[in-house]
């Protein structure tokens, strides 16, 4: 990490590279089952993100929201998921928000 990016620049370089991934993802994958992107979601994109929210500041909501939206999206590219709410696609997968995360991380409450 470069030490002259602000916690907002560094969620946008994070934000703009898990898009690119995930437009990767959503060209080059035929089948978008639960069985194929979620394992690529989990092992590629979501990392990068979790590294982005340790450096979240509290009263930077448009930080979290950018970085929620990339993993909405994820939710979205999956068939069979694009009518849930981003809530209820988390949910299906056994996924929990970014900002849920980060509450487990810090209370030590082990969510994964």
């Amino acid at each position: 990490m470069d030490d002259r990016l602000t916690t907002s620049q560094l969620c946008d370089l994070v934000a703009k590279k898990t898009n690119g991934i995930l437009g990767h993802i959503q060209s080059s994958v035929t089948i978008r089952s639960r069985k194929v992107v979620p394992p690529l979601y989990s092992a590629i994109v979501r990392p990068l993100l979790e590294y982005c929210v340790q450096f979240w500041s509290p009263q930077f909501k448009k930080d979290e929201d950018l970085l929620e939206t990339v993993q909405w999206r994820a939710t979205q590219m999956m068939r069979g998921l694009e009518h849930l709410s981003y809530k209820e696609g988390l949910r299906e997968l056994g996924f929990f928000s970014l900002k849920k995360q980060i509450q487990g991380l810090s209370f030590g409450s082990g969510l994964v």
